[in-house]
């Protein structure tokens, strides 16, 4: 596939990723743990319905330049220890304010470095939360783990506790381009991982990696493409690299001359793209690729791919709850963070009550464009009739339908009387065209940079 580098630059801006709409942004500290508690009350009378958890684990033995998540510098023993019981004390508050369960589909650790914990650790969180949550027939339990931390034991924990899904941070394999993100990390220990995970019978392997990091190239990103095919994963993410300095203070030491930028970026998702393509893989949503006969590449097909703060999902759940710091959960309608900071954090699980900080109750026009935003990010298309029929649509978002007149006169999409359809150049540019739906957008565009940009 070709880009001009005049669509190029038209198209390459700030914009989401849209794990949410409305987008973190517009997200307001008025919304504090009493509505949060209101929201968990409505959701507990829904027991029938399923529900996602995830659980933050911020803790990381040293930093990754390119990181752009939460993430505690540490390796005292001590303060994980009293992280995990805390995890625990937290969930235990949602489930009393809840005051029921309902079957968990989808149970998710990330970080940091989830496997920062010890296997025993391990085992008593997982125990313990799936004893207030448990867990329905063939859940999804998941979990994201560094080569350079993780042993045999904690796969043996891991494996022995339910977990079935394994994701491992690659980025790149290029040495020059791991000393420059402070991550270095050999073939080896990533494929030693790759067959512990495979011995113990874990349903899927996935490795994640980065383009747009410093010092990459397509040739030298081609070779890490080229061992990473050699292991054979059932998924691959491939992740566009945000540089936002601005929000993450750390990610200043990479010198910006040595990033990709522009057409040289979009090169490299390019050669990933054509490469596991080739391979056999099938491409998922806007950085996913799978097996064709893996869930994912299934409910790409079938339309039951879901999107939420864990990423492509086939265990579609309205209402996620999720513990930790900065934790976010997705409830009754109704986004809430929790409180950045580690230590604000303790403070209210210390004191009984919800480390809430800021969250956002969604409007009935905000539920409507969350569902063409999620159509298009999963689905790349939207039907008309999935939105209240073609005269309805173009009622509704008549202003926005003009708008994407632009991006059809340049091959991104296609529009006619039964619905919206994403080309497979627009698939590159999918962020862009979902922003055309987000009126958020526009009320913020005068209050500085908030979003990495979309190529």
């Amino acid at each position: 596939m070709k880009v001009s580098p005049e669509l190029l630059y038209k198209y390459d801006r700030p914009g989401p990723r849209y794990t949410s709409y409305p987008t973190a942004p517009v997200w307001t500290t008025e919304f504090g743990a009493a509505d949060q508690l209101e929201r968990l009350v409505v959701a507990g009378a829904a027991a029938d319905e399923p529900l996602a958890l995830y659980v933050h684990l911020p803790f990381c033995e040293s930093m990754c330049w390119y990181c752009g998540c939460n993430v505690v510098i540490t390796k005292n023993r001590t303060k994980i220890a009293g992280y995990v019981d805390r995890v625990l004390r937290e969930a235990a508050l949602v489930r009393d304010a809840m005051g029921s369960s309902r079957p968990v589909v989808q149970h998710h650790w990330g970080g940091g470095t989830p496997t920062a914990l010890s296997p025993e650790e391990i085992t008593k969180l997982f125990a313990g939360l799936c004893e207030l949550f448990p867990l329905a027939e063939a859940a999804e339990v998941s979990i994201e783990v560094d080569p350079r931390v993780t042993t045999q034991a904690h796969i043996e924990a891991l494996a022995a506790a339910g977990f079935n899904r394994i994701s491992m941070g690659v980025q790149d394999f290029e040495s020059e381009v791991q000393e420059a993100i402070h991550r270095v990390q050999s073939y080896q220990e990533t494929a030693d991982l790759v067959t512990s995970a495979r011995r113990h019978s874990f349903e899927s392997v996935s490795l994640d990696l980065v383009y747009g990091l410093p010092h990459q190239r397509t040739d030298s990103f081609k070779a890490t493409l080229d061992k990473v095919l050699e292991l054979s994963p059932d998924r691959l993410a491939c992740y566009g690299y945000a540089h936002v300095p601005w929000l993450k203070k750390h990610q200043a030491v990479i010198p910006d001359e040595a990033l990709p930028r522009g057409i040289d970026k979009l090169a490299l998702y390019l050669v990933a793209m054509e490469t596991l393509v080739s391979a056999g893989y099938e491409a998922i949503g806007m950085d996913h690729f799978a097996k064709p006969e893996d869930e994912l590449a299934r409910g790409m097909k079938n339309g039951t791919l879901h999107r939420n703060f864990m990423g492509y999902t086939t265990r579609p759940a309205e209402d996620m709850i999720s513990f930790g710091v900065t934790a976010i959960s997705e409830v009754a309608g109704a986004f809430a963070q929790n409180d950045k900071g580690l230590l604000s954090w303790s403070d209210a699980i210390d004191e009984g009550r919800l480390p809430v900080e800021r969250g956002l109750l969604r409007s009935s026009e905000d539920e409507l464009r969350r569902r063409v935003i999620l159509d298009l990010m999963c689905r790349f298309k939207v039907r008309f009739d999935d939105h209240g029929g073609c005269q309805e649509f173009g009622q509704r978002y008549a202003v926005e339908l003009e708008k994407l007149q632009p991006h059809v006169r340049d091959g991104l999409l296609e529009i006619d009387a039964a619905e919206l359809r994403v080309t497979s150049l627009g698939r590159l540019f999918v962020r862009n065209l979902a922003m055309e739906f987000d009126p958020y957008l526009r009320r913020s565009a005068s209050e500085g940079p908030m979003f990495s940009r979309t190529v």
